[in-house]
């Protein structure tokens, strides 16, 4: 079995950081933001393009690790058609546009998520940057793609299945992790949801255990530099106690769970 690179929150405690060391952001908002300017669906999607290069580098700035992004779910197909077409387009489009900047900056870019359904033009560029990006060692951008939290645990099922048959008969939670397609990195220590919304819908069912929560009202294209801080501040209010009590982290326990499984 591959020994995975990080701790999971449900089998030990996890260090608790100062600074997020991976945070995750479903950008929601993009096409209210535009309705409430007169502008086309569409328009809030480009303009959350912006945005989403401002927060990257703002995380550079900030030393977060691992950024990873809800840009297209499994049920975004459900959208309007035109809708889905335009946003395969500004995929593309931001892909080819940006790879080299993020390259420079020394940013590993991955994309997580099935995507077979994608045309051969985007699949071929996203594998492409991939590599391009491989060795890179200063953030890990991950952009969750027709991506959802069940399919997640399924492929990783089925893909653990495949490897190992005897597992049928009963199999860990390690040897499950191992198969998710985000097991190359820590889980979240703080989720952020723009929008108003307050849901996960679907993104990250396993990682987000342990994860702090946070939902603001900001659109997505208002989300900026100070939005992102306000954020970083409430989750440093928060006590990660993993299971256990106050009294056990007062006392600098690292013990086993307790009865309190807030």
């Amino acid at each position: 079995m591959v020994r995975l690179p990080f701790l999971s929150s449900t089998r030990g405690i996890p260090e608790v950081v100062e600074v997020p060391r991976h945070i995750a952001i479903i950008m929601d908002g993009n096409g209210r933001w535009a309705r409430k300017r007169l502008m086309p669906r569409v328009a809030g999607h480009a303009k959350g393009v912006e945005s989403l290069r401002a927060m990257i580098r703002t995380c550079q700035d900030l030393k977060v690790e691992y950024l990873t992004v809800f840009a297209f779910s499994s049920e975004n197909w459900r959208r309007p058609k035109d809708e889905v077409t335009f946003l395969m387009k500004l995929f593309l489009r931001t892909l080819k546009e940006e790879i080299e900047r993020m390259h420079r900056s020394n940013i590993r870019l991955r994309v997580v998520g099935d995507i077979s359904r994608f045309d051969s033009a985007l699949v071929n560029l996203i594998e492409e940057s991939e590599t391009l990006t491989a060795g890179n060692t200063a953030m890990n951008l991950t952009i969750a793609a027709n991506y959802g939290g069940r399919w997640d645990i399924l492929q990783a099922v089925e893909k653990m299945l495949a490897a190992s048959p005897d597992a049928r008969e009963g199999f860990t939670e390690d040897q499950l992790a191992e198969y998710l397609a985000l097991s190359f990195g820590p889980e979240p220590d703080l989720f952020i949801r723009t929008g108003g919304e307050q849901r996960i819908s679907n993104f990250m069912l396993w990682q987000l255990a342990y994860t702090e929560l946070y939902f603001t009202d900001k659109l997505w294209p208002e989300f900026d530099e100070a939005a992102l801080k306000e954020a970083i501040r409430s989750y440093q209010g928060r006590e990660r106690r993993f299971g256990r009590t106050s009294e056990q982290l007062d006392a600098g326990a690292g013990g086993p769970d307790s009865s309190d499984h807030a």
